[in-house]
């Protein structure tokens, strides 16, 4: 996308005023998405993302500058504006003269670029959700589906030399059914993603997932609202995963450890949680929505262990961080685009597999509430308190799932509920989603084989 020659110039006017570090980010994002309304198409966008960023580290600190004007003497401008606001050592860092190519395995081919995907046969795939929403029961009252396709180029160079490239490409379906009656409307929603090409719409079955979203939007219509009050809570697999990714993995990205505002800052080799939870960030996984082969500093990506049998492990590290703490790189550094730092986060995160089985963690549990299926909420990082919505609940009575119940809300701490996890089954999936912070909305999944919380409190109707 650049020259080296461009990009090695760049690289020492980022230098000029002094600096202990400087790094080149090159971005090419083609996008190409479908959106749907009850079957019929609304829109079909393509478009194109391109620009550069320039960062400059000093001692402990950075400073970042872009633009989307890649010529030789913009781009020089903006390296030394960056140089100069860093104020770094007089001397700066040695610049390396020559680059070394970052050497890495390919483990997510594509085979049909989303950049030219069949838009024809992604409406027809799209429409036949929405029928089977539709036909599922005459109370659907809508339907809307999208198809988002991306290819991201990358470069990625250094002043130790780094020179690493890299296409990343991925696809993801959106499906949503709306139920209503005279007073009430309730939605059902599915949208599977991966780091893949469209021939990923190929493993979709869409007429399953049209009526899964009805089902979910007629379930929650009809049912009451939920009792509230403190109680065990089992929370099913899949997207079940967000509250640890939210309640408790952002508390291990060195963003906030680095920098005290953790609640673990202090706590590696310590007891977080139960001995039963054994929890993990994976950005390796082949075709996974949140994999990268290289992350945003081009570093390989790998697979963090941050807690086993209960203890923590390992926290998520990018090079600014690490830098602070005096810790190594974890291949854990991402942004949303050129426009955004990069800065540590996760990939494919999840609680691993346990030993229970699903069906006794549900007949063992006399009173309370199955989250089915979660949905949204809000997290305060520095201290792990939590608000989560349940998208599809059922109230436990007697060891069995009984009527449905919406309004559910699950409310605590992070490290309150890692150590109140009491069983773990080894139903494990992912699922995908958007996470923002500091450095932009990047896709990550989370995920959880079915899991049971013996206290938890659950908000709803009194």
């Amino acid at each position: 996308m650049l020259s080296k020659s461009i990009v090695h110039d760049a690289l020492a006017a980022a230098l000029s005023s002094g600096g202990d570090f400087a790094e080149i980010f090159v971005e090419n994002t083609e996008k190409n998405n479908l959106s749907m309304i009850n079957g019929a198409v609304e829109k079909a966008l393509w478009g194109v993302d391109y620009g550069c960023g320039v960062r400059v580290f000093s001692g402990y600190g950075a400073v970042y500058a872009y633009t989307n004007d890649t010529s030789r003497d913009n781009l020089l401008k903006v390296a030394r504006e960056a140089s100069e606001a860093a104020r770094g050592n007089a001397s700066g860092a040695a610049l390396c003269m020559d680059f070394h190519t970052a050497a890495f395995e390919n483990i997510h081919p594509v085979r049909v670029s989303p950049s030219s995907g069949p838009k024809k046969l992604a409406a027809e795939k799209l429409r036949a959700a929405s029928d089977a929403s539709f036909a599922y029961n005459s109370r659907i009252s809508q339907t809307s589906g999208a198809l988002i396709g991306v290819t991201q180029d990358v470069l990625i160079a250094n002043s130790d030399g780094l020179w690493a490239e890299d296409r990343r490409s991925r696809a993801r379906v959106v499906i949503e059914a709306i139920a209503s009656s005279a007073s009430e409307k309730q939605t059902g929603y599915t949208a599977p993603g991966a780091l893949a090409g469209f021939e990923f719409l190929d493993t979709l079955d869409y007429q399953a997932m049209g009526a899964d979203c009805a089902h979910i939007a007629l379930t929650m219509l009809d049912a009451q609202l939920c009792p509230s009050g403190r109680m065990p809570v089992i929370i099913d697999n899949g997207f079940g995963g967000v509250i640890f990714h939210e309640a408790c993995g952002h508390s291990l990205e060195a963003t906030s450890v680095a920098i005290k505002s953790s609640v673990f800052s202090d706590s590696l080799g310590r007891r977080i949680a139960s001995e039963k939870v054994t929890a993990v960030d994976d950005g390796t996984m082949p075709g996974e929505w949140g994999s990268l082969n290289i992350d945003d500093e081009g570093g390989k990506t790998r697979r963090n262990v941050l807690i086993e049998d209960g203890v923590l492990k390992s926290f998520l590290i990018d090079r600014l961080n690490g830098l602070r703490m005096g810790m190594a790189s974890t291949g854990s550094s991402r942004r949303e685009s050129y426009k955004y730092a990069p800065t540590s986060r996760m990939t494919n995160t999840f609680i691993a597999k346990g030993a229970d089985r699903e069906a006794d963690i549900i007949a063992d549990t006399e009173y309370g509430l199955y989250a089915k299926k979660m949905g949204g909420g809000s997290v305060q990082p520095a201290t792990g308190e939590f608000n989560f919505a349940v998208v599809e609940g059922y109230m436990i009575r007697n060891g069995a799932v009984a009527e449905p119940v919406r309004g559910a809300t699950l409310i605590g701490k992070g490290s309150e509920v890692l150590l109140n996890i009491d069983r773990v089954a080894s139903n494990l999936t992912l699922a995908q989603g958007m996470c923002g912070s500091l450095s932009g909305s990047i896709p990550t999944n989370v995920g959880q084989p079915m899991i049971r919380v013996k206290e938890l409190t659950v908000g709803g109707r009194r």
